[in-house]
């Protein structure tokens, strides 16, 4: 796997260490939604017969799961993080599961994709480009391993836009989902969620950067009141 910089390995240590709550957590705090909000992303792929799709920052494999539920078991699926702890309580989920022939689990970096150009017939990343450090340089690895015609869907949290819904949910955000995530994880792991997602760029320039990486006809989609947006680019 390609060096991280300090950032990234900080990022990636705190993931190591949330990986046994973690999907417990997702549950807990999204109260369940964060299901719906997967589904609505996987479902904005296209992908043939015999199709591949890439997986990033698949985490512990909820994603790579939902791609397997909702395509032919022609379709194979290759999730791939930077974070060894995540892939083992992924490889754990997917062994159990219905879809294990056809999910690969790969170590590595959104930045330094270990595939070749032209490859995938849809890619994915739920989460996880908020916690890549070179954004741009992940974005145009996506670009590059996608196949033209083809689509790469992102998934990440927003703030919405209606103002009293907003200071509701940034009371939320600040205060009460760090103390939650404190009873049963790390309180730093989840005060890094809300920081980093007010850090990152608007719906618009989160666009115009999809754009500037090599995909056209950018779109996205806003979901429960926007508390996340679904963005959708075309290589």
């Amino acid at each position: 796997m390609t060096n991280l910089t300090e950032k990234g390995r900080g990022i990636r240590d705190m993931f190591q260490n949330i990986a046994p709550r973690y999907d417990l957590l997702n549950r807990v705090l999204s109260m369940g939604i964060d299901r719906r909000w997967r589904t609505f992303a996987v479902s904005q792929l296209q992908i043939p017969e015999g199709g591949r799709v890439l997986d990033i920052a698949t985490g512990t494999g909820d994603v790579a799961l939902t791609i397997a539920a909702r395509t032919p078991d022609s379709v194979r699926i290759v999730g791939e993080d930077f974070t060894q702890g995540m892939l083992l309580f992924g490889r754990e989920k997917i062994a159990a599961s219905s879809y294990a022939h056809r999910i690969e689990l790969v170590n590595a970096p959104c930045e330094a994709i270990p595939h070749p150009s032209d490859m995938f017939d849809g890619i994915t990343i739920a989460f996880g480009i908020r916690n890549v450090v070179d954004r741009v340089a992940g974005l145009r690895e996506m670009c590059r391993v996608l196949r033209p015609g083809r689509r790469a869907v992102v998934l990440e949290f927003s703030t919405p836009r209606n103002t009293l819904f907003r200071a509701v949910y940034l009371f939320y955000f600040r205060h009460l989902l760090p103390a939650i995530g404190g009873l049963f994880s790390r309180r730093s792991a989840y005060q890094y969620l809300p920081d980093s997602v007010l850090e990152f760029p608007s719906r618009e320039t989160f666009r115009t950067m999809m754009l500037d990486s090599g995909f056209s006809d950018v779109i996205y989609y806003d979901l429960t009141g926007g508390i996340v947006t679904v963005y959708v680019g075309t290589k």
